[in-house]
């Protein structure tokens, strides 16, 4: 079957293909398409005239490698393939499976023989001894599930019927997730069990194998709250105390455990705040999102969306996918839904709403956060209406329209 190409993440690393003196790492929440992205790396080799014999493609999840568990095994494999003089092109899928796999990387990427490509589903392959052996030898492309613009266009890729108003593709999008591989499967059901397969599977390899989790209903407890608080500001303590006041006994260090092995297996991501007065992070409260929206609507039957949440979830990805640093913004007593920061140290701020043609107080609430801003970075206000405001400066745009179009900030 055709692989659908990710261009946004294929941009990101077409010029590094031929280093040797960098590695390549591909992270992102298992079956986001880190695996796709890597083959599609390979046919693009392929088709500029690179031979077969040069591409070694490793799967470590596959039966064939389920031996393949230490630095010594990976080694021998590797070797065992036939060698060019010319540059060879190494992908490993899922390395972290194979314990101190880092000396191996670090051996070829020394001998300068290899351009090497990996991929894992969870924080730990950037912890530890891979960032202390290879920094400044490395880089990061982390993946997210599809967001809206790439949800619209695999459909069309794979010939899946695209209705041509967006309110109703969003509200698809919101309910189906975006795995790429749900996007084949038929029937919101189907879906559902696949997303679930999908967080077992995290549970069992990128979880349970590293986390010694004593108590499982404490950590479904953990997980349920914050999957169904997502958006929400929130701190250890206030979470301890919202467990405890359901009858569940659990430590402030067990509430912080449980929560760093969601964020380390990317299911979820931590939101800081940022006071623009101080210029300083604060400490204690963050929001965190659901790397896909799938997580909350598989935990739940009810299929009624709240917009609030889950346009920020949206815009959040949208804007992480784009290499934007995202915080959310404290101005006294307002909040600006988020801070965005590129590269180049420009920001951007952003209000998100699903409307605020409803009520003249809606719109005075959005708006006033933005406006108590005075510097003369562009300001944002996102919402899926089509009769658009002019206030202030601000750009009041249809999100729907930004995201279909890949608009960037």
């Amino acid at each position: 079957m055709e692989l659908f190409k990710r261009e946004n993440y294929l941009k990101k690393i077409r010029g590094f293909y031929h280093a040797s003196d960098i590695i390549k790492v591909i992270t992102g929440v298992r079956r986001c398409g880190k695996s796709s992205l890597m083959q599609i790396v390979a046919e693009e080799l392929r088709s500029a005239g690179i031979e077969e014999n040069r591409i070694i493609f490793l799967n470590l999840d596959k039966r064939e490698y389920r031996k393949i568990k230490t630095a010594d095994h990976l080694d021998e494999l590797i070797a065992g393939f036939p060698q060019s003089r010319e540059l060879m092109y190494l992908f490993i899928d899922e390395v972290q499976n194979v314990a101190d796999f880092e000396e191996v990387l670090n051996s070829y990427r020394e001998d300068g023989g290899y351009s090497i490509f990996i991929t894992g589903s969870n924080s730990y392959l950037l912890s530890g001894e891979l960032a202390t052996k290879l920094t400044g030898r490395y880089i990061e492309i982390e993946m997210f599930p599809l967001t809206f613009d790439e949800y619209l266009q695999i459909k069309a890729f794979y010939q899946k019927p695209v209705d041509l108003n967006l309110s109703v593709e969003l509200n698809r999008y919101i309910l189906e997730g975006g795995f790429p591989r749900a996007i084949l499967i038929d029937g919101l059901e189907d879906k559902r069990r696949y997303t679930e397969s999908v967080i077992t599977e995290i549970f069992e390899k990128d979880i349970r194998r590293r986390v010694k989790i004593k108590d499982r209903e404490a950590f479904e407890a953990v997980r349920h709250f914050i999957v169904n608080n997502f958006g929400a500001t929130m701190s250890i303590s206030s979470l301890q105390a919202a467990l405890t006041r359901i009858g569940m006994t659990i430590t402030r260090a067990t509430v912080s455990k449980y929560i760093t092995a969601l964020v380390e297996a990317k299911i979820l991501y931590a939101c800081d705040r940022f006071d623009m007065k101080s210029k300083r992070a604060l400490k204690g409260e963050k929001k965190y999102y659901l790397s896909d929206l799938s997580f909350y609507f598989c935990d739940n039957t009810d299929n009624r969306i709240n917009y609030g949440p889950v346009l920020e979830n949206l815009v959040y990805f949208y804007a992480r996918s784009r290499s934007l640093s995202v915080s959310v913004g404290r101005i006294g007593t307002l909040e600006c839904d988020f801070i965005l920061r590129n590269r180049e140290m420009d920001y951007a701020y952003l209000q998100v709403a699903y409307s605020i043609a409803q009520s003249r107080e809606t719109e005075e609430r959005e708006y006033r956060p933005l406006e108590q801003i005075r510097d003369n970075y562009p300001k944002y206000l996102l919402t899926t209406d089509y009769l658009l405001q002019k206030r202030s400066g601000v750009r009041h745009v249809n999100l729907m329209e930004f995201m279909k179009n890949g608009t960037e900030f």
